[in-house]
């Protein structure tokens, strides 16, 4: 039985241990890069960014994209990890507005900082915490945005709650993320592969009804990208890097998730879900 603390710790130590790899050890020419490549950033907005950002992002979408995020509001990210998405942010708050980062993971948090300072952004500030349990207080950010994390909270009913708590009246929500339909059991035991963003992700229904539980209004999906083999499977590679353990592990799940790739087809996608709290 996999408790909620033994999750975490695995997923802080998988991406800790990602981080500080160069490149995926699944597969000998997989970039970590590649996620933020296919996820909806333009090459602008990629080129502008520092490299350690880029190179170290595991999002499977953009959430600032299109959004209305304007000059002065707070914008609080959930998960910022290396952080792209606070600094693309910051740029559309401005000097007036504030940006904060939630992450678990040390490493996670230094490279954030070190790509904020180096952007000259004195208004993202990155914060160690849950997501689960936010240190930000009630009612204090216009916008909350994510990036293919709460998949892998295993309280994920409390992550929707916390939104909900720290949102101003108004404020609004932009996260993407993964989601699969028909997982099976086995699978969504897997502690090796909930790190790979597999078996903590649960169903668009499901994702949709914990954020109107929670207390949020206007609640639907904007945009979707549906996974085809191919790219399910370049992203399982990609993915595996973020396994914690010797190369040969990180091999054999690479190859386990490219093998499960073809039966997933049109079952997994990126979903951008946007809220309202009333």
């Amino acid at each position: 039985m996999k408790t909620s603390e033994h999750v975490r710790e695995r997923v802080r130590s998988s991406y800790g241990a990602a981080v500080r790899e160069s490149k995926s050890c699944c597969g000998d020419a997989v970039p970590k890069g590649v996620a933020a490549q296919t996820a909806g950033y333009s090459r602008e907005e990629l080129a502008s960014l520092p490299e350690a950002a880029v190179l170290n992002s595991f999002g499977c979408g953009n959430p600032l994209a299109f959004s209305d995020v304007e000059p002065g509001q707070t914008v609080l990210d959930l998960g910022s990890g290396a952080g792209i998405d606070l600094l693309l942010a910051a740029r559309q708050v401005g000097p007036t507005g504030k940006v904060i980062g939630i992450d678990m993971t040390d490493e996670m948090i230094e490279r954030a900082r070190r790509a904020a300072e180096e952007s000259g952004y004195d208004q993202v500030e990155v914060r160690k915490g849950l997501i689960e349990e936010l240190p930000v207080a009630d009612a204090s950010v216009d916008w909350v945005i994510s990036n293919c994390v709460i998949n892998l909270s295993p309280e994920k009913d409390r992550v929707f709650a916390e939104i909900a708590r720290v949102l101003k009246p108004g404020g609004r929500v932009s996260i993407s993320d993964i989601v699969i339909e028909r997982m099976p059991g086995w699978l969504r035991r897997s502690s090796r592969l909930h790190s790979a963003c597999v078996a903590g992700a649960i169903s668009e229904a499901e994702y949709l009804a914990g954020l109107e539980r929670a207390g949020l209004a206007e609640v639907t999906v904007s945009e979707r990208l549906v996974y085809g083999g191919g790219q399910l499977r370049e992203l399982a590679r990609s993915e595996a890097g973020t396994v914690r353990g010797p190369r040969w592990l990180r091999r054999v799940v690479g190859a386990l998730l490219g093998r499960l790739a073809a039966g997933f087809e049109g079952r997994v996608w990126s979903a951008k879900f946007v809220a309202l709290r009333s």
